[in-house]
């Protein structure tokens, strides 16, 4: 049995209390005052993240190093990052899946209750009603978005690790572009 790394539990909880700040400090200034399009096109954006992560999340795990390895010899822009993804797949899968993942979840949840209590107040709809409608849309959208991402992830998670390598390079400034 392994012991519990309490360094990257204690991490994660803190990059988890950031990450979650900073979602609601956003979703709070684009809602204030917003209109009903503008907050449902954050509130999709919220489920979208959430649905991209997870999906991330699930390929890192699925994935092999061995076709990294091919790409990276053969200087493909991303590989090389995309061995480190999958090398550090617990803690990429926690990150993308627990800390991104549930954060959109629990954000998505609270616009789309601030979105059906302005749909309540503004067009003196029953509340009950309005939440469950809402909140079954949500549910909807997010449970599909996560199962078509993960077959996505688990029958495409080369593609997928590689272009987050690729992502990872721009960001970072690494990845050798191939010639």
């Amino acid at each position: 049995m392994r012991k519990t790394n309490w360094r990257w539990v204690i991490s994660i909880t803190l990059i988890a209390v950031v990450t979650s700040m900073v979602f609601s400090l956003v979703s709070s200034e684009i809602l204030d005052g917003a209109g009903y399009i503008v907050a449902s096109l954050l509130l999709l954006s919220f489920i979208a993240i959430g649905i991209v992560f997870d999906m991330l999340g699930v390929a890192v795990t699925a994935a092999r190093e061995a076709p990294f390895h091919s790409m990276a010899s053969h200087k493909e822009y991303g590989a090389s990052e995309a061995i480190k993804l999958v090398r550090a797949s617990e803690r990429v899968s926690s990150i993308c899946n627990d800390v991104v993942g549930d954060i959109s979840g629990i954000v998505s949840g609270a616009t789309a209750a601030v979105l059906a209590a302005n749909f309540t107040r503004d067009f003196s709809l029953s509340a009950v009603i309005t939440q469950i409608i809402v909140t079954g849309i949500v549910a909807g959208l997010t449970i599909g978005g996560k199962a078509l991402g993960k077959s996505l992830a688990i029958n495409r998670n080369t593609e997928i690790v590689l272009l987050a390598g690729k992502v990872s390079a721009f960001f970072t400034g690494g990845g050798k572009k191939k010639k």
